[in-house]
């Protein structure tokens, strides 16, 4: 095996933190590429799993695969595009020759990151910009993704644009209009109606928990309590309705989970320590993620085991939204507070998150994400298998030669660890490199750089991934 990762394919993943959403709208706070596509794909998981119901595994894998890489795959067309606005993207697809040349030059742009990472991969990527539409139901899942995660951005534009830009109420009536032609998707109408249904929310009440019995449920539009988190009056003129009073929506639970997630785009990484870029909880736990499957492809990890390292590293740091970013120097400082913190992230999953994922009906999405959390196996970044529908913990070497099979369930521990502290050293290098010259940068740059210097996995030597920074 070879480590055939590059560090420019690195740093264009990590590009888009530089990269602002709606720059030609007030916003009240920034939004960015990256966190934009971590909250996508937190989304396209979901829809993956309600849409699962009936598949095999062997189809389950399969299907997630083929979201995964199709996410990618978009990020980095979407890196190489730009400032290109939809609707001149739109026009540019709708003649087939001018978007033959985008995507050709494209794929130009990109082929010296990614095709020594594999040249298959390489392949799929240009048939996939070439065919944006040919997925099935990746290419839906993906389509309700990206329209949904969107919609979440614009309920916070609309909340200081609407007294005066007529133009994005029409941008609410297209959302509209597209949520309803992924209708036929599982999960898409129950998230529509809590993302698009909040549209009308103020800032305060944005920042309220989704969740009965973690905040309460704010009233209907005609002033009755909901029931549900979120429902909020719609934005008169916007296109985007008020939430129906009444029972709860098919896969209301699932909805206001990812809704949940979207408050992980303001929690702002190394919060006491300047940095330019600033990156989220949210845009970091995207970069891992495409660090862990591109690790996993050197690692000639199976189907299940890619896709799983893919959404471990999505949701590594999920228990930050509820007990905000503590840095791993104030974790070990003192004994045993370590343990008292995962104690406490453990029971607030269990109440915040969990619980009512199992409560309304989404049970084998908890139970899926307990999974990816590590809460059985004893941490996230600990090998697992499950044999029997037991989880069970291995050693690397264990998971890589006898465990390494779709039918285990294999995901990774140590590889994801290494995936997540070179996001947070080139976190580092980038704002050394843009002119951040603070002691606390400095300092958490060499320090990765040197503990990790001679560092392996299996027969992988990852130092060679940090050394060449410099």
């Amino acid at each position: 095996m070879s480590l055939n990762i590059r560090k420019s394919l690195l740093q264009l993943i990590f590009s888009g933190a530089y990269m602002k959403r709606w720059n030609d709208r007030l916003r009240p706070a920034e939004l960015i590429e990256i966190d934009k596509q971590a909250h996508k794909m937190i989304i396209a998981w979901l829809l993956c799993r309600l849409s699962g119901s009936g598949r095999s595994q062997a189809e389950r894998i399969a299907l997630e695969e083929k979201v995964v890489e199709g996410g990618i795959f978009d990020y980095l067309f979407r890196l190489v595009i730009t400032d290109i606005k939809p609707p001149v993207l739109d026009r540019i697809r709708a003649d087939p020759e001018h978007y033959r040349l985008l995507a050709a030059w494209a794929a130009g742009e990109i082929e010296s990151r990614i095709r020594p990472l594999d040249n298959a991969f390489f392949l799929r990527f240009k048939e996939h910009i070439n065919n944006p539409e040919a997925g099935g139901d990746a290419a839906d899942i993906l389509g309700a993704a990206h329209t949904l995660a969107s919609a979440w951005e614009l309920r916070l534009l609309l909340t200081v644009n609407d007294s005066f830009d007529e133009e994005i109420k029409d941008i609410g009536k297209q959302f509209r209009r597209r949520t309803d032609a992924y209708a036929h998707v599982p999960g898409v109408p129950g998230m529509a109606a809590v993302f698009n249904g909040r549209a009308g929310a103020d800032a305060a009440s944005l920042a309220r928990p989704p969740y009965p019995g973690a905040g309460g449920s704010p009233p209907c539009a005609d002033g009755r309590n909901s029931g549900v988190g979120g429902g909020q009056p719609g934005v008169a003129g916007s296109g985007l309705p008020a939430r129906a009073c009444g029972p709860e929506t098919e896969y209301a639970a699932a909805a206001r989970f990812a809704a949940l997630c979207g408050r992980l785009r303001f929690q702002k990484r190394w919060s006491q320590v300047p940095r330019i870029p600033e990156t989220s909880v949210m845009g970091h736990m995207f970069i891992t993620a495409c660090y862990a499957y591109f690790l996993s492809m050197s690692l000639n990890a199976c189907p299940a085991r890619r896709v799983n390292n893919f959404f471990t590293a999505l949701f590594h740091d999920l228990p930050e939204l509820l007990t905000r970013d503590i840095i791993s120097p104030v974790k070990k400082s003192t004994a045993g507070l370590e343990q008292l913190i995962r104690a406490y992230e453990q029971d607030e999953l269990q109440r915040r998150v969990l619980g009512p994922l199992a409560a309304g009906g989404c049970a084998p999405i908890a139970d899926r994400l307990s999974y990816y959390l590590g809460l059985e196996a004893g941490s996230e970044f600990q090998e697992c298998v499950i044999r029997d529908g037991k989880v069970q913990a291995v050693s690397f070497a264990e998971l890589q030669s006898n465990g390494n099979r779709d039918e285990l369930d294999p995901k990774d521990g140590e590889a994801l660890k290494i995936c997540d502290i070179l996001a947070a050293f080139i976190e580092a290098y980038t704002a050394m490199r843009n002119g951040i010259t603070s002691d606390q940068i400095q300092q958490s740059f060499w320090r990765m750089r040197e503990q990790n210097a001679g560092r392996k996995l299996g027969d992988i030597h990852i130092g060679a991934l940090f050394m060449d920074f410099d």
